[in-house]
């Protein structure tokens, strides 16, 4: 369940009202009479299922009462609220489910900033990557997976070409070439720093490294991971269930690839650059072209189709009801 707050200017309020009122699954509807000082008008709140969130922000957005005034969408972690509840059950399909555009969208702006944390942690998950590949050893480099921030600037390039976003998939590209090339570069520069002190040579990319060889030698198994991955990862940001998206960092070799490179580089082992730069692409474009499938499958077919009330009827004794 959402709640839906609009700052509305005076002279907009019954458009605003008129299209709430209509909606059959909007509840607790509220109208705060002259309280908005910028715009000068009113607050209308609502409460809104996530099923029915892009139908109801659909109607408000034509309106154009965000272009005066502004449209705010929460979730709401705790409520008990009988009418609600049947709204709830009302709304087609499953809140799980739903896409909520908005919130996608906006999430995707926020996390392809580039900015000084991300060019931060990019650098620190890359240098991870360069120590994994040094002593060869998995469970550094699934600590530099994990780190690492660049998974959702590559699922926002799906969003950006799924909705023709060019500002989106514009800032996604950039954050995602400034951040990858900033990481390597300062990690290259640190491997020569440390090849000074003796603590690396060219040996270390050499010899056998049975648990970091697949990191520069991609294969037709390094698209089938980053494609499932890359469902799996927008799945889990479009749904907001976050969990899954650890599983998602550990499963492709981005960071470890760029952790390479930066070695490779310091060394001129130009045969493990190439692979590894190959393996970063594979990765990338796999997620990025399965994100956008799966955005596009969610959209125009998978919301004809639920479950709910097949194999999991809503109990009597729910909480909310409470």
């Amino acid at each position: 369940m959402y709640r839906l707050e609009i700052c509305s200017p005076s002279a907009l309020t019954a458009d605003v009202l008129a299209v709430l009122e209509g909606e059959p699954t909007v509840t607790s509807l509220v109208v705060h009479r002259g309280v908005a000082v910028r715009p000068v008008g009113d607050v209308v709140a609502a409460d809104v299922p996530r099923e029915s969130a892009n139908s109801v922000l659909d109607a408000v957005f034509a309106t154009k009462v965000q272009d005066e005034g502004s449209v705010h969408l929460e979730p709401m972690p705790t409520w008990v609220s009988r009418p609600a509840y049947q709204a709830m059950i009302d709304a087609p399909g499953s809140s799980t489910d739903a896409l909520v555009w908005p919130e996608v969208v906006q999430r995707s702006y926020d996390e392809t900033e580039l900015n000084r944390t991300y060019l931060w942690f990019m650098t620190l998950a890359t240098l991870i990557a360069a120590i994994a590949i040094r002593l060869d050893s998995q469970i550094l480099v699934i600590g530099a997976m994990v780190l690492g921030p660049e998974f959702v600037p590559i699922a926002a390039l799906g969003v950006g070409l799924l909705r023709r976003r060019r500002t989106l998939l514009t800032q996604a590209v950039r954050t995602l070439v400034i951040g990858f090339v900033v990481a390597i570069v300062a990690t290259m520069l640190l491997t020569l720093v440390a090849r000074c002190f003796g603590w690396v040579d060219v040996q270390d990319l050499l010899r056998p490294r049975p648990g970091t060889a697949f990191i520069y030698t991609p294969d037709r198994w390094s698209l089938v991971v980053s494609l499932i991955a890359g469902v799996a990862g927008v799945l889990s940001l479009a749904s907001a269930r976050t969990g899954a998206l650890v599983g998602v960092f550990i499963s492709v070799t981005t960071v470890p690839a760029a952790g390479n490179i930066a070695m490779a580089l310091a060394f001129g082992v130009w045969s493990e650059v190439w692979g590894s730069s190959e393996q970063l692409l594979v990765n990338i474009t796999g997620m990025a072209i399965a994100g956008a499938l799966t955005l596009w499958v969610r959209e125009t077919i998978w919301t004809r189709f639920t479950l709910r009330g097949r194999f999991t009827p809503r109990p009597k004794d729910d909480p909310r009801l409470a």
